[in-house]
């Protein structure tokens, strides 16, 4: 959800830059800065912004200025050149460099030239086009995201197939667990008690219910599950919350797969697993 987008007007006298960016954000947050008296744009940039897009942190900056006409009267702040004047003078007794003239001038406030009012209906104007270029900024900006999402996208679907290989992968180790369970719980029953009677039937009955306990079969269903709903909703965009979601089913599964895991072959899996749904949820938080 990171872009750029830019535009520039002009109007009336005056001239403007509109600049849009946007970074990653769970739910739509939109920032809004712009020169004073036109103040409609603010609701006007935010409400454009909400048309285009479902999520991300989007600032949105304006800077204007009007051309200052050539007959427009200067006029110099007598009195606090005065107080400049006086200080630089002590200072000067102390050894600074005495003020210049030039130098006084450029003080701040020294030099005050009066702003000249548009009238209603040309402010009305200006604004009008001023919403035009933040309109083109957005539209810029929708265009930079929509890049980087062509660009994502083969990431994600790699992701999605990786995950579909581990869960593969887990299938076919799970099917020995019984065999495993078995074997460990006959060694340590042996170990134990080597001479108790019905100790076959015992072990039978104690192996199928800790198998019982073990078996993954949901669990690989529902990753099972939660990649074809993957690949679904990254075909359908604006999918990015719903995203989300899925990323923390996957996980809860993935987490209970290496709860119920009974052989080192298939824990490494599962944490192999979670290694990449943790990678793709990150990816995700770049999807609208």
């Amino acid at each position: 959800m990171t872009g750029f987008g830019r535009a520039d007007g002009a109007a009336d006298g005056w001239t403007w830059s509109v600049e849009a960016r946007s970074v990653n954000g769970r739910n739509l947050e939109v920032r809004y800065r712009g020169p004073n008296g036109f103040d409609e744009l603010e609701r006007l940039a935010k409400t454009s912004a909400q048309a285009r897009f479902a999520r991300g942190q989007v600032t949105l900056g304006l800077q204007a200025r009007r051309a200052q006409a050539a007959d427009v009267a200067v006029v110099v702040n007598e009195p606090l050149l005065a107080r400049y004047l006086s200080l630089a003078n002590q200072l000067a007794e102390d050894g600074a460099t005495p003020p210049s003239a030039d130098g006084m001038l450029a003080l701040r406030g020294v030099i005050e030239a009066p702003e000249e009012e548009d009238d209603a209906e040309t402010r009305a104007a200006v604004q009008a086009e001023m919403a035009k270029t933040l309109e083109a900024a957005l539209d810029a900006l929708k265009a930079s995201r929509q890049r980087e999402g062509a660009q994502l996208a083969p990431l994600l679907q790699d992701f999605v197939a990786r995950i579909e290989t581990l869960v593969g992968q887990a299938e076919a180790e799970a099917q020995g667990q019984v065999e495993a369970i078995r074997e460990r719980f006959t060694r340590r029953i042996a170990e134990l008690a080597p001479d108790a009677p019905g100790l076959e039937d015992r072990i039978f009955l104690e192996a199928a219910a800790l198998a019982a306990k073990a078996d993954v079969r949901e669990e690989l269903d529902r990753l099972t599950a939660h990649v074809a709903s993957a690949r679904q909703l990254l075909g359908q965009p604006p999918a990015g919350r719903k995203l989300d979601f899925l990323m923390q089913e996957f996980m809860r599964e993935a987490n209970t797969l290496c709860s119920k895991s009974a052989t080192t072959a298939l824990t490494g899996i599962g944490l192999e697993l979670k290694a990449v749904i943790e990678q793709l949820r990150e990816q995700v938080q770049n999807v609208e």
